[in-house]
């Protein structure tokens, strides 16, 4: 796969614009898992090594385009701080004057505040991107799990600056990806999890094509099974796409494997009682798989020669 990487990029003197993956778990202000930034960090050391002044943007949850104290990336700059054993400046904000004043020289690293703080940013609105260019010379995008969003911070911005490039966080997932894709070794299955099928169309439609089977979890499940007809009480259904749920099981034949029990209860809260069914009560929501689904996802995963996992 041809791709332009951060080591074919001059980058002594230079402000590089690098687009991460910082959504982490954050609980009470505190950092749950910090993985993301850690596999964040060969890439954002090799631009400093090489005489770069970093610019990191992310984004952290969905706040959809308003200002959200929770979804600050605050404690990331902390932790990476951390990691990096140097300083990291939190910006105040992704884009305006108060930025514009804290570009990075040779060596430094700022942060900016969470880009889906914009609606502009989910828009891929161009002038929003332009905005986010202006900070720097040259664009690394090393955020896999966003990589397919049509996002001013992902294709705005590769768009609107002269260079644009892999880190090598993106180099080893596509590396991995296309040995799974190109040539696996049988058999080969695929975990999809998600909230919605929607996101995941073209996905399932091509993994369909080269998995032995197709393991379904999360809230994307339960889609599928309305589409068969059972009842999923209050979970998470996309109404609008039962019909294509349907289309995609009657596509998929015997390859696709969905939860035969779960975990349900009454409302969405820390200490919420619990407990595993295998029909869904109308005055519960699923919010997991049960342990006779575990089972039989177990017994197919201990057979894979090759697991493409996408999704929470």
């Amino acid at each position: 796969m041809a791709k332009l990487s951060i080591r074919d990029l001059d980058l002594k003197g230079k402000r590089v614009f690098i687009r991460v993956d910082f959504n982490v778990p954050i609980k009470n202000g505190e950092i749950t898992s910090d993985k993301r930034i850690r596999a964040s960090l060969p890439t954002i050391q090799y631009a400093l090594e090489q005489g770069a002044g970093v610019i990191l943007a992310s984004h952290l949850g969905r706040p959809k385009g308003k200002r959200v104290p929770e979804m600050s990336l605050a404690p990331v700059a902390k932790r990476l701080s951390e990691l990096l054993g140097r300083p990291v400046k939190m910006a105040p904000d992704c884009i305006g004057p108060e930025v514009e004043a804290m570009k990075p020289a040779p060596g430094e690293v700022l942060l900016l505040e969470n880009v889906r703080f914009y609606k502009e940013e989910t828009d891929n609105d161009p002038e929003f991107a332009k905005k986010l260019a202006s900070l720097a010379d040259v664009f690394v995008l090393d955020a896999f799990g966003s990589a397919h969003r049509a996002h001013a911070s992902v294709v705005g911005v590769a768009k609107a600056l002269p260079q644009a490039a892999a880190g090598f966080l993106m180099d080893k997932e596509l590396e991995y990806l296309g040995k799974a894709i190109t040539n696996p070794e049988r058999p080969c299955i695929a975990i999809l999890g998600g909230a919605k099928v929607s996101d995941k169309i073209e996905v399932i439609e091509n993994l369909m094509k080269l998995v032995d089977k197709l393991l379904i979890g999360g809230a994307m499940a339960y889609t599928f099974l309305r589409a068969q007809g059972k009842p999923t009480g209050k979970s998470l259904v996309e109404e609008d796409k039962i019909d294509l749920a349907r289309e995609l099981m009657e596509k998929a034949g015997d390859k696709l494997m969905l939860p035969v029990d779960h975990v349900v209860t009454s409302e969405l809260k820390e200490g919420a009682e619990a407990e595993v069914v295998e029909t869904i009560p109308d005055d519960k929501m699923a919010v997991d798989i049960g342990p006779k689904t575990i089972e039989a996802y177990k017994s197919v995963i201990a057979t894979a020669k090759t697991i493409i996992w996408n999704g929470p």
